[in-house]
């Protein structure tokens, strides 16, 4: 009997997920797809807007926060990858989310307009790969010791696709803690 009572409880919560993708992937990539799956069992709100065809990162910061805005919700945690990883991180600043998961961001690379972003939520958690060609682990390391964010290095490539399993759990423990279980 109380099954039923918990999945009603879970159903309440008031807060969105939302996954941006990283430069040369989709909005519903298998990472996102995964990690979307996590975040609706647990009867949270998803949504991935398509930033396909913009190359400029503060280009997706800007359409990002004209696009939350329209979506407000009570509590809101943003997912970010590579490129996502930044855009959701400057976001931060303006949007105040409850949490920040961000995989393989990327910070310190040339092109980028805040060469360190301050992020702005109740918990941040970076998860890289050692193996990472694209984004090198010093620059998660580097982010992670400046602004004391949670820090999980697997060994992976830049898209993490050796260690889902681990991102999915990682995700799920996350969640799990912005939503208070």
């Amino acid at each position: 009997m109380i099954a039923p009572y918990i999945a009603c409880i879970r159903k309440e919560i008031q807060m969105k997920v939302v996954f941006v993708h990283g430069k040369e992937s989709g909005p519903w990539g298998t990472k996102i797809r995964l990690l979307a799956r996590v975040a609706q069992e647990r009867g949270l709100e998803v949504m991935s807007p398509d930033f396909t065809g913009v190359m400029d990162p503060d280009e997706r910061v800007r359409i990002l926060l004209a696009e939350i805005e329209e979506e407000a919700s009570d509590r809101l945690v943003l997912v970010g990858s590579s490129m996502g990883g930044y855009v959701v991180t400057v976001a931060s600043q303006a949007l105040r989310p409850t949490g920040l998961f961000l995989m393989a961001p990327a910070f310190y690379l040339p092109g980028y307009l805040q060469q360190d972003p301050r992020p702005q939520a109740d918990k941040t958690v970076v998860v890289h790969g050692w193996d990472d060609d694209i984004v090198p682990p010093d620059h998660a390391i580097r982010f992670a010791r400046r602004h004391q964010a949670e820090l999980h290095l697997l060994r992976a490539g830049h898209a993490l696709m050796e260690r889902l399993p681990m991102v999915e759990r990682l995700f799920g423990e996350f969640l799990d803690e912005m939503i208070g279980e």
